[in-house]
């Protein structure tokens, strides 16, 4: 049977409509599972130098942290990993056993590539414990127990995949107690730290994420095997609509109905509500490069380049899937009496709101200097003149289905990655730096600034000869688009 099950996604792989995508983006992702895998063999091997060399005891450090490595993980699933229920829907009507199906989905999840890259952090660093005279029997107990709890992680977000609040609690937890150790207000490290530590100095504990990992996997069996119907746990789920008239809009005629629909999506849609939250997150980028916290991000370019995510959050967001937003409908929206110019006007207005808001929300980083916040508001602007016609440009090309009930995949699909999509996104974040280098390196930073607004103004000067330069490529596009939307995979 999961010989059959291997032959039949084979199968759908090679038969998909959008093959040719498929090995394009199987290649690209291949380059980017082998950075990650370089990434974390050199933090494996080099974690324990660096903490060494930093004054610190490496493998007591490493368990401190362990805690916040794990949450991190479990944050990066909730996002990224697909879960495994769409699959299961074509056996149903099968003469296959629940059991079969059941084991086979889980077992899939077992070899996600977000539990395989783990190995890569674990094992060498596991090497280097013994290579520096750690008991070899406790040190391999231990990397073991390590990489047991990663795959507990792996059906802990199984089943929290569709208890939103339940995950955002947790992490919002964490993230209330990193601040508390941050500012030496209470350490929950001291405490976890002492767990971790005791699977290395009582290697028989081992069993406790073993047997942690035993009943996930039987709650994660029972969960599925309990709601494999479609009429049951895998049918979509039906709420009771709510009416919003949202009348304030009415002035604004057409352009006042469509900004009603985007803004009734992004209350009610989990697609739309996770890329709000994404959106939020962009406003904290900026403090890797404002508090001189990492040296690397210390050059003068590399403020404009905060400045441009910190008040684009949305903007990025957003409009990189516009129209696939409306995918669902889209085909029935070609046959009105609509206008692209109204269309795309709307979208360009939402983000705009969102630039704007995002800008006013970042005002804490004032605390850093006038100079700081300059660099985020010159980022408003040119995000508003310029970032905004390039991301509904990009919007042509991206031919993507999106599934309002589903959070996975929030920052882009398989037909987002092309090479027109590409060209297109290079000078949202090329353009501004090399702008501002002009004239920060002739004339002084406030010519840098000044440079990179001025070319925000510019765009929106020449905004409707833009919009009819876009408007047409939507027309050359309509039918391809179309012809997207009706494809399942």
């Amino acid at each position: 049977m999961i010989k059959q099950f291997i032959t039949l996604e084979w199968k759908a792989f090679f038969r998909s409509s959008s093959f040719s995508s498929n090995i394009a983006i199987k290649i690209l992702m291949a380059f980017v599972a082998i950075y990650f895998i370089a990434t974390f063999i050199g933090l494996g091997i080099g974690s324990y130098f660096l903490l060494e060399k930093a004054g610190l005891d490496p493998f007591p450090t490493i368990n401190k942290f362990i805690i916040y490595y794990l949450v991190m993980d479990l944050l990066i699933r909730f996002f990224f990993q697909k879960m495994p229920s769409l699959t299961i829907r074509p056996f149903l009507n099968q003469n296959i056993k629940k059991n079969s199906i059941v084991h086979y989905t889980l077992n899939k999840t077992i070899l996600s590539f977000f539990n395989f890259i783990h190995w890569f952090f674990f094992i060498p660093f596991t090497i280097i414990l013994i290579t520096k005279d750690f008991t070899p029997f406790s040190s391999l107990i231990w990397g073991l127990s390590m990489l047991l709890i990663i795959y507990c992680n792996n059906f802990i977000a199984i089943l929290i995949d569709k208890k939103d609040s339940l995950f955002y609690s947790v992490v919002g937890l964490f993230a209330i107690l990193g601040i508390l150790q941050y500012y030496n207000i209470f350490d929950i490290t001291q405490y976890t730290y002492i767990a971790f530590e005791n699977i290395y100095n009582q290697p028989f504990l081992t069993i406790i994420p073993l047997i942690l990992l035993s009943v996930l996997y039987y709650f994660n069996f029972t969960f599925f095997k309990s709601n494999l119907y479609l009429d049951a746990g895998l049918s979509i789920k039906q709420d009771n609509a709510t009416t919003e008239n949202l009348t304030w809009l009415d002035q604004l005629g057409s352009l006042g109905t469509f900004l009603k629909n985007d803004i009734r999506l992004l209350k009610r849609n989990k697609r739309a509500k996770s890329t709000l939250i994404m959106s939020s997150m962009f406003l904290f980028y900026g403090l890797l490069f404002f508090t001189n916290s990492i040296e690397a991000y210390n050059a003068p370019v590399w403020k404009i380049f905060a400045g441009i995510f910190v008040s684009g959050g949305f903007l990025l967001n957003f409009g990189q899937f516009v129209p696939s937003w409306d995918s669902s409908y889209y085909p029935l929206m070609m046959t009105q009496n609509i206008t692209y110019r109204d269309y795309l006007s709307s979208k360009w207005w939402l983000m705009v709101i969102g630039t704007i808001i995002s800008t006013l929300l970042a005002s804490f980083y004032l605390y850093f200097g006038w100079e700081v916040y300059f660099a985020i508001i010159v980022g408003a602007i040119f995000n508003i003149g310029v970032s905004s016609h390039l991301v509904l440009l990009g919007g042509a090309y991206i031919k993507t289905p999106i599934d309002l009930t589903s959070n996975k995949n929030a920052f882009g699909d398989k037909k987002a990655f092309n090479l027109k999509t590409l060209l297109i996104s290079l000078p949202k974040l090329v353009l501004p730096m090399i702008v501002y280098a002009i004239g920060h390196y002739t004339l002084g930073w406030q010519y840098g600034y000044l440079f990179v607004a001025l070319t925000g103004i510019l765009g929106f000067a020449f905004k409707n000869r833009v919009f009819k330069a876009i408007e047409a490529i939507y027309k050359k596009e309509k039918y391809a688009t179309l012809e997207a939307y009706k494809q399942k995979k």
